[in-house]
């Protein structure tokens, strides 16, 4: 790793590094069998992917980037990261993004501007049922309260492509870079796919949609994959009218979004923060779209009664 490469590049080619390593482990638990799921709450649950890719991702930033502060979405208990497998730590670094040019307002930034938010297994439902395709591991960066920087790993990439295929892939983005590593693409024209969640719906959430007027719903798991869903042309606008999703599951999509000119909000139009003392969960929903000016345009659809019951 370049010494002198500004921070926020060094930042982003190691958490593509470690988002391959992560994948790994989540492969190797279904591998297993035995995914050791523990029931948070209603619709909310914690397999042992979670756990030990949440501990690869922190354990092998911490040990690059001691001055940055980083939350993962699982509570685990500090002590166990002495325990983490040797084999999990990864410190190698990723060159396509050591070699980006840098944008200027991003040269400067130090370790105490820096949030990192990190989902270690986006859309844990899905993989215990099976959908592996809805199964993300996020990791976002914000600077002074702004997601800047992303990675999207798809564990399970290609998975449906027979034995031999290789799986997984990671997207990721830099606000003033670009967003790589996807198929860009438009949604197809004369139609309307909105996306939203399949399994944390509820009126509001439903009034939010209908009020679209979508030609067809794709109800799945994960933000990160409904916001890919927007970034390869596959759904139009991704909404959910819900305080269901916190910090780390829009940190990193929203970023790789915003750095092809797409807006994630929330259903307001209120830009969300990452600080550290941020509230984690999204209270007011979120709304995501390829472009600003589609955001406005679905902005202006979302009902007034629906926007009064979920206040920022």
């Amino acid at each position: 790793m370049t010494a002198n490469c500004p921070l926020i590049l060094r930042l982003i080619s190691s958490s593509v590094a470690v988002s391959h390593r992560a994948g790994q482990i989540v492969r190797d638990v279904m591998k297993k069998g035995d995914l050791g799921i523990v029931e948070k709450g209603k619709n909310d649950f914690q397999t042992e992917a979670d756990r030990s890719a949440q501990m690869c991702i922190m354990a092998s930033l911490h040990k690059q980037f001691p001055k940055v502060a980083i939350f993962g979405e699982e509570d685990l208990d500090p002590s166990t990261t002495g325990s983490v497998p040797k084999e999990w730590i990864e410190t190698s670094s990723t060159e396509e993004v050591l070699q980006a040019k840098c944008p200027e307002n991003l040269k400067a930034v130090k370790d105490e501007d820096i949030c990192i938010w990190v989902d270690p297994l986006d859309g844990t439902a899905e993989y215990t049922q099976g959908l592996l395709d809805h199964v993300t591991v996020l990791i976002g960066v914000a600077v002074k309260g702004t997601a800047v920087g992303g990675v999207i790993y798809q564990p399970y990439y290609n998975y449906k492509a027979g034995p031999d295929a290789k799986l997984g892939r990671a997207i990721w983005g830099i606000v003033g870079i670009g967003s790589f590593g996807y198929d860009a693409a438009k949604a197809p024209e004369g139609q309307n796919i909105i996306t939203t969640t399949r399994s944390h719906s509820n009126r509001a959430v439903v009034n939010a949609v209908e009020a679209c007027e979508p030609s067809e719903v794709l109800r799945v798991g994960g933000a990160g994959h409904k916001v890919l869903l927007v970034l390869e042309g596959k759904a139009h606008g991704y909404v959910f009218a819900s305080p269901g999703c916190k910090k780390w599951d829009t940190c990193a999509p929203e970023a790789v979004l915003h750095a092809v000119g797409g807006k994630l909000s929330d259903i307001h139009g209120n830009t969300l923060q990452y600080h550290p003392q941020v509230e984690r969960r999204n209270n007011a929903g979120v709304l995501a779209t390829p472009s600003v000016e589609a955001h406005t345009h679905y902005l202006s659809k979302i009902p007034e009664d629906v926007k009064e019951v979920l206040m920022p």
